[in-house]
């Protein structure tokens, strides 16, 4: 039977004005990480906060994050990394990525977040008078940088494909790097204009490109601002994976993270497909890793 990875990503970086249902704190992350877990997700990505609601990137919070869920399921658990502040600003590359530096030399990361691109984040309902959308800002830069440090360490790149160009960079700075085969995840979104819509089509395209650029590595849909679900038969049927949770999720969403993944368990059943654990998925990625 043919084994599909869930992804649950937990909070993202829309606070509870956007996203009421996120944990927060770290106990609430750890809590619903685990809850996840044992619903069917076999891979954790989470934001950490500070007590008064802030992000924060100490490795040392989401130190206490992964080993608190991993105390009780051991699952990969992946950390972000902060918004830059500006064009590739000089003494700006290596503090962006710091933490997850410091989390992969203590052994605690499987895999990583290293986007290959940038994208403006506006939206589909943008007007003449609409404040300008941010940036979301990865200078190649940016991008060597932190593949340079997952090829020391050993672990594999986590693409968040926002536009098919991504997957185009992304492979060839790979190759560049001689890292380990990165996990392409395909980004969609209804409210927001980067890229695709989740449409069948959509994810046809992409996955024609991906079969000439990088053929045979793992890769999943996701999005922001989208319910990825009714393009779960087809990624199983073409035998990719899945994310689901509220950071990508519609704002306002009223279904919880543990709620999304047994959701994504269903549909991944009711379309041939059987949820892989955790210790499958590292499997996968050493057999891949290996060639």
């Amino acid at each position: 039977m043919r084994k599909t990875w869930i992804e649950v990503a937990l909070n993202g970086g829309w606070s509870r004005r956007h996203q009421p249902g996120v944990p927060v704190e770290v106990e609430a992350i750890v809590a619903e990480g685990i809850a996840c877990a044992r619903a069917g997700a076999a891979i954790i990505h989470t934001h950490a906060y500070l007590p008064d609601g802030t992000q924060t990137f100490d490795w040392q919070v989401y130190a206490r994050i992964i080993e608190g869920i991993r105390a009780e399921v051991d699952v990969p658990v992946y950390p972000s990394y902060p918004m830059t502040q500006g064009i590739d600003v000089a003494g700006e590359t290596a503090p962006r990525f710091a933490h997850v530096e410091a989390l992969a030399a203590r052994g605690l990361l499987d895999f990583a977040v290293i986007d290959p691109g940038s994208v403006n984040f506006t939206t589909v309902t943008t007007t003449a008078t609409t404040k300008p959308a941010h940036t979301y800002l990865n200078p190649e830069a940016h991008i060597r940088h932190a593949l340079d440090f997952a090829r020391r360490h050993g672990f594999h790149p986590a693409f968040a494909i926002y536009e098919p160009g991504f997957t185009r960079a992304g492979a060839a700075l790979a190759r560049a790097a001689g890292v380990k085969p990165p996990l392409y995840r395909f980004m969609f979104s209804e409210r927001l204009a980067f890229g695709f819509p989740p449409r069948p089509w959509a994810l046809a395209a992409h996955l024609a490109l991906l079969a000439e650029e990088a053929p045979g590595v793992p890769w999943m849909v996701a999005g922001l601002t989208v319910d990825v679900r009714p393009l779960i038969g087809e990624a199983v049927a073409q035998g990719g994976h899945v994310r689901v949770g509220l950071e990508d999720a519609p704002l306002g969403s009223a279904v919880s993270n543990v709620a999304w993944v047994e959701d994504a368990v269903r549909l991944v059943r009711q379309h041939g497909g059987e949820p892989a654990t955790a210790a499958e998925v590292r499997a996968e990625l050493k057999a891949l890793a290996a060639g």
